[in-house]
């Protein structure tokens, strides 16, 4: 019998890890096949990068060592294979996965410790050779694979998947890992593979402008009540598009809900939903939620700028349709969050104001995610044609896993991130950084929104405005605020020198926080220093700007504002009074009445731990919001009544 050992490494998220899904898939193929499952005795899957040294060990008389190769694994799972085959050079060394480059000149040079390379679906490529491996170990006729002396056809993609066993039905997952007290595993799930869209950033396991094949819902829903039996918290939904078919995903969902009513498991289910969202996926979302596993819907626009999304090729709806399903969303109690990409061909500096000022002007956006644009090895913005054509210049960046922890990490992996393109510099990268820094914080994350929806309601003063005064106080005044934009200056300039991005404070807990969410915690923590620097702001924007407000009301806004924002309170209700109705104000889009009023809403986190509420507010709750209230969601207890409008 023929030993194999296994690699698909991955991160620990506080006390979660991946199983080994993909090559769980590859074993539980070649264990169902009669002629090859009384031949090869596989060993538990490397995981832990903790463990490196332990498993290189443990390949000494490994005759196939097959991995799994991911841009968060790449370089451990290269040192794996080196290190295996210094020891045992016999060993037949296979990589898969989307790591895998489709353009592999000088590859082999490069990595020569690597026997040969699956490009595309792995379960059959697997197969064929390891019935090769029994026999005469010639591989050159085998479709979908490369060595260093050939390369042959691609293997056709797999039209019936429901021949392929599950890793969890067979429970062969658990034959794959070590079950460790305080550790939890996460499902990754596929429901479908494929991907129909071409959106040029992107590379969906290779198969981007792919026809779709699908699960066959039996196979599924026994999955689910696998998933309900074997108490799995958390479930990573890896289709392309969750929702884009409609009816059967709505049946997935309601079991998905079943089950979790009847078995408490799984506690949260998250998907890439699909690209087109309408209104269909509302009810698919609301058995979600009323399973209590929904986090949250994306409805992702990437760029708001037409130039750059026709590079992208990527057709987003018009935005005032994407207005109003935020708004249907939000009426169905449902949240949503939006993504955004920096740094793709055709942006700009001024065009990414634009777009961000479109974005926050809109008050039913629900949360709000910026991320770098990353290059990925097979996507068609990698393409060199592509590159040269738009000057795409990149880095080579420490690869960025926010709320991963710091512990337990090894060597460190890499990302290709875009710096500069054509139509913007580094340097322009970096304010589009910066502003979008401060958009998330201080408007998505809540600090100033109403604060800034105020100026811009009663004095027309654009958003985008507000936030360049802040940062000329920032740049002027010595605050908390100052404080925070200087370690976002050198957190900027070191991302894009790369340096990476990992943000880590101590205080905030054993993680890498997303740099917007540390400033928010950091900035929150004291609520009465947090105010009086909100209110030395406020002057400086007086003069900056000519608008003088009565000191009443100036005060009575800031106060709401803080009010609307989650601090830690050992309260189940929050409650305080006012001299104006700003829900009447905010909501209505109304003078301002002077009108005393006592507002009130339920505390959205109680939690002693100041570190586990910071995990329970931004990191847990980011995308449901638990960060802040909104003034529709207040309750209300008139006592006075004053006629008089104020302006």
């Amino acid at each position: 019998m023929f030993k194999v050992s296994t690699a698909q490494f991955n991160y620990r998220y506080g006390d979660q890890i991946h199983f080994p899904y993909s090559i769980g898939r590859l074993v539980a193929y070649v264990k169902s096949k009669e002629n090859l499952e009384p031949n090869f005795e596989f060993d538990k899957t490397c995981i832990f990068r903790d463990k490196l040294e332990e498993y290189i060990k443990k390949c000494k008389d490994s005759d196939i060592l097959l991995c799994s190769c991911y841009v968060w694994n790449w370089e451990i799972t290269k040192i794996l294979a080196q290190e295996v085959k210094k020891i045992n050079p016999n060993c037949l060394i296979i990589f898969g996965g989307p790591q895998i480059p489709d353009r592999t000149e000088g590859f082999f040079e490069k990595f020569p410790f690597i026997d040969i390379l699956v490009h595309g679906e792995g379960e059959y490529i697997i197969e064929n050779i390891f019935n090769k491996f029994l026999t005469d170990k010639d591989f050159s006729e085998i479709q979908g694979i490369e060595t260093k002396n050939f390369r042959t056809p691609p293997q056709p993609r797999i039209k019936d998947l429901n021949s392929l066993p599950s890793p969890y039905l067979t429970n062969l997952v658990w034959d794959l890992v070590d079950e460790i007290d305080g550790i939890q595993y996460i499902a990754t799930w596929e429901t479908n593979r494929g991907c129909p869209y071409q959106c040029t950033f992107c590379d969906w396991g290779s198969l981007t402008n792919s026809k779709m094949t699908n699960f066959s819902e039996e196979k599924l829903f026994n999955e689910i009540e696998w998933f309900g039996k074997n108490k799995i918290t958390y479930i990573d939904c890896c289709d392309a598009n969750f929702g884009i078919l409609q009816a059967r995903d709505l049946r997935l969902a309601t079991k998905l809900k079943e089950v979790a009513l009847k078995t408490g498991f799984p506690e949260k289910f998250r998907a890439a939903w699909a690209k087109f969202a309408s209104e269909k996926i509302i009810p698919i979302a609301k058995e979600l939620q009323t399973g209590g596993i929904l986090k949250a819907v994306s409805l992702s626009l990437q760029s708001l700028d037409e130039t750059t999304l026709e590079i992208v090729k990527r057709a987003n709806m018009k935005f005032d349709k994407y207005s109003e399903l935020t708004g249907t969303f939000r009426e169905h109690g449902i949240p949503t969050y939006t993504e955004l990409i920096m740094g793709m061909p055709g942006e700009t500096l001024d065009s990414w104001k634009k777009g961000l000022e479109t974005l926050v002007s809109d008050t039913k956006t629900g949360s709000l995610y910026i991320y770098n644009c990353g290059l990925f090895t097979n996507a068609p913005m990698n393409e060199p044609v592509y590159v040269k054509h738009h000057n795409i210049k990149a880095i080579l960046s420490p690869i960025y896993l926010g709320h991963s922890s710091i512990h337990e990490r090894g060597m460190p992996e890499y990302e290709n991130i875009v710096i500069s393109t054509v139509s913007f510099t580094t340097d322009e990268l970096k304010q589009i950084y910066l502003y979008s820094w401060l958009i998330q914080t201080f408007h998505s994350l809540g600090i100033f929104e109403y604060i800034s929806k105020y100026y811009n309601q009663t004095y027309n003063l654009s958003y985008m405005k507000f936030y360049e005064i802040f940062l000329d106080f920032c740049n002027s005044q010595k605050s908390i605020f100052s404080e925070e934009y200087q370690k976002v200056l050198e957190y900027i300039d070191t991302g894009y020198s790369g340096k990476g991005w990992n943000h880590y404070d101590p205080k905030l807990g054993d993680i890498f926080w997303p740099i917007e969410e540390a400033t928010w915690l950091r900035l929150t923590y004291e609520k009465n220093l947090f105010t009086k620097n909100i209110e030395s702001f406020l002057k400086f924007l007086e003069n900056k700007t000519k608008f003088i407000i009565p000191g009443k009301i100036l005060q009575d806004l800031i106060k709401f504002q803080v009010f609307l924002l989650t601090t830690r309170n050992e309260n189940e209700i929050i409650t305080e009074s006012f001299d104006y109705d700003w829900k009447l104000y905010f909501t209505n889009n109304s003078s301002l009445l002077k009108n005393k009023k006592t507002f009130s809403y339920k505390n959205l986190v109680l939690e002693k731990d100041p570190i586990i509420w910071g995990f329970k507010t931004v990191w847990y709750g980011r995308q449901i919001k638990n960060y802040k209230t909104h003034p529709e969601e207040l309750n209300e207890d008139k006592i006075i009544f004053v006629e008089t409008k104020t302006n």
